[in-house]
């Protein structure tokens, strides 16, 4: 079915295809500049450190609907070895296969292609069997180290409470406005935005299908709020980042594209974001520095990340 007309529209108003040059393949991670880094330490008041991912473990967050997106499956090769003969030191190694996407990751602008183009308008076929991306790559990304602000849109919505929301809930612009207010600043260009809806409790309450499905996220209407204040990436708590199944019938995965594709923005997704939730309430503040780099496998769609937000 081809894309609907709605769509077309907002991708024109949002793309940044040339912005940076025929050439860029970082897109809005442009934005982190080293100003935005060095006014991003001044949000460092207490040092507190809250670690937002999620185990890498074989019962992850995957539950085998997306195919050969695998949770990690750990594997020791070398047990107490004593590679240099009896009574040497002994090492003990272990290996590791899993989908680069399976837990808590950034989406790479390799991820997703529509109407046979990638980011900056290059071919969806640059991604390959062999190499995979040819270009977009996962290590073209830089260290991803900026202002992190918190939209706690499940405390909103909930009055001040904490509850997650609804499976059927798109996060709408006037959503993420609320929570702005909430937080108490702006948003502003070079900002990771991590929007917490809440739904990672049924994950980590045990029920992994409640997780995946049917699942809040992100709205349709959402990627112009973003482009407006030139976010340079945007990271939620949900397994699918857009409202899923989608607000539009048969417009699958609209809010992949018009990111990835059209503005060029990372997103990151099973991002834990319950213990920055608590602490931002308590010290009623929701801007933070934050780390959140990709290991930079090449050729890779996506990768793991271990994001840290700094208060």
């Amino acid at each position: 079915m081809p894309l609907p007309q709605e769509f077309h529209d907002i991708a024109r108003r949002v793309n940044n295809w040339g912005r940076w040059g025929p050439d860029d393949e970082i897109g809005t991670l442009n934005l982190i500049t080293a100003d935005v880094v060095r006014a991003a330490t001044a949000t460092v008041r207490s040092g507190l450190r809250i670690s937002l991912a999620l185990p890498l473990q074989q019962d992850g967050v995957q539950t085998g609907a997306i195919p050969g997106r695998v949770n990690p499956l750990h594997t020791m090769v070398a047990i107490n070895h004593e590679m240099f003969g009896p009574d040497t030191v002994a090492t003990s190694d272990d290996a590791v296969t899993m989908g680069l996407q399976a837990a808590t990751h950034w989406d790479g602008l390799s991820h997703v292609s529509h109407s046979g183009r990638l980011y900056n308008g290059r071919p969806a076929g640059t991604v390959t069997a062999h190499a995979g991306a040819t270009a977009l790559g996962i290590e073209k990304v830089p260290p991803v180290v900026t202002r992190g602000v918190l939209l706690d849109v499940a405390r909103v919505r909930a009055g001040g409470g904490d509850q997650p929301l609804d499976g059927a809930h798109a996060v709408t612009p006037e959503d993420l406005a609320a929570a702005e207010e909430l937080a108490g600043t702006a948003v502003r260009a070079g900002d990771v935005v991590l929007v917490r809806t809440g739904q990672l409790r049924r994950y980590l309450a045990g029920d992994k299908q409640g997780y995946a499905f049917p699942s809040p996220g992100l709205s349709v209407r959402t990627p112009e709020w973003f482009h407006a204040r030139d976010v340079a990436a945007v990271a939620t708590d949900t397994l699918t980042f857009e409202i899923f199944p989608p607000e539009i019938e048969d417009l699958w995965l609209p809010v992949h594209a018009l990111h990835l594709v059209e503005m060029g923005m990372l997103q990151g997704q099973n991002w834990n974001l319950e213990e920055l939730s608590a602490a931002c309430a308590a010290e009623r503040r929701y801007a933070f520095l934050l780390s959140a780099v990709a290991e930079p496998f090449t050729g890779g769609t996506g990768a793991p990340v271990a994001p840290v937000a700094v208060l």
